[in-house]
């Protein structure tokens, strides 16, 4: 089993109506600004814990399961919309840090959190990590009719139980599964996550922390006009990370691209990117010790 070094602990608080899991590591320090760090669709807080190992120095680290993902409570809604996203993510800053600003890192849909935030509250923080927050290809006003027609077709699916995930005979079951999803995952980095990742049922079952509803397909199109209005309102010196692997090219087929992701970033007042060799989408699990380096050079300067 993976070796922790800096052992984690679990808070719940209440955040608009959910039991809200926060994992943290570290406590406060004067004059520091704590550093919060979201995770990606179908993920869990606990998988930032190679990254938090690999820190040079001991630092104050908040990092909430999503609503819907971990140990969080499911929504009784039968599909998400982004903006909770962000409302729960203002509702936490301001339960654990007030007034003060933070760092703020986020990988994947974490990212892609993190730089709508930074513009909608941009006082609230002092320097922003993304993380693989690519974005979604831009839409169209004439896909609207086919968008809310697939939209509720899923959600019929979803209620006919034709979306659920998939369930495990085992913690080795699921550590199976996430190496096969990522070659690079060792395998005692894949049996520790397995235990955050998922839970036995009451049969014995192990099953993914995750409400098989986030596979819902969002109703409203993705508008690059608006993201770009609001990457142009960040204040934060922003760091955007991106692998060695192209996952847009893996995932798109050249419906939406490396380039076109780095034309979107021109519209970031203070930017620069970095990248992790020999790493992909997960890149967290990948090249934890880069990472971490990267990240403090980022933040302490």
């Amino acid at each position: 089993m993976y070796p922790m070094k800096r052992a984690s602990r679990s808070e719940f608080v209440p955040i608009r109506g959910l039991r809200y899991h926060v994992r943290l590591w570290g406590t406060p320090t004067p004059g520091r600004a704590p550093l919060v760090m979201v995770h990606g669709w179908m993920d869990v807080a606990a998988s930032y814990q190679f990254v938090v190992d690999a820190f040079a120095k001991d630092r104050y680290v908040i990092a909430p399961d999503w609503r819907g993902y971990g140990q969080t409570d499911v929504p009784h809604a039968d599909n998400y919309w982004f903006p909770d996203y962000l409302a729960d993510l203002d509702f936490l800053i301001d339960h654990y840090a007030g007034e003060q600003p933070v760092d703020l890192v986020g990988h994947s849909m974490g990212g892609n959190i993190a730089m709508l935030y930074g513009g909608a509250r941009p006082q609230r923080i002092r320097r922003l990590v993304n993380l693989e927050g690519f974005g979604m290809p831009g839409t169209r006003p004439s896909q609207a009719p086919t968008r809310y027609a697939k939209w509720l077709d899923e959600l019929h699916a979803y209620h006919r139980g034709e979306l659920d995930l998939k369930d495990y005979d085992s913690a080795g079951g699921v550590a199976e599964r996430l190496m096969k999803t990522n070659r690079r995952l060792t395998r005692d980095k894949a049996e520790w996550l397995a235990g955050h990742w998922a839970a036995p049922d009451a049969s014995g079952r192990w099953r993914i922390l995750g409400h098989a509803a986030h596979k819902i397909i969002n109703a409203s199109l993705f508008r690059v006009d608006e993201v770009l209005e609001i990457y142009k309102a960040i204040t934060a010196p922003v760091l955007a990370v991106e692998a060695s692997d192209d996952s847009l090219g893996v995932w798109w087929k050249g419906r939406y691209t490396l380039a076109e992701y780095h034309e979107r970033l021109k519209s970031v007042p203070n930017l620069r990117i970095g990248r992790i060799e020999d790493a992909g989408h997960m890149l967290h699990h990948d090249q934890p010790e880069a990472l971490a380096r990267m990240l403090e050079a980022f933040l302490d300067e």
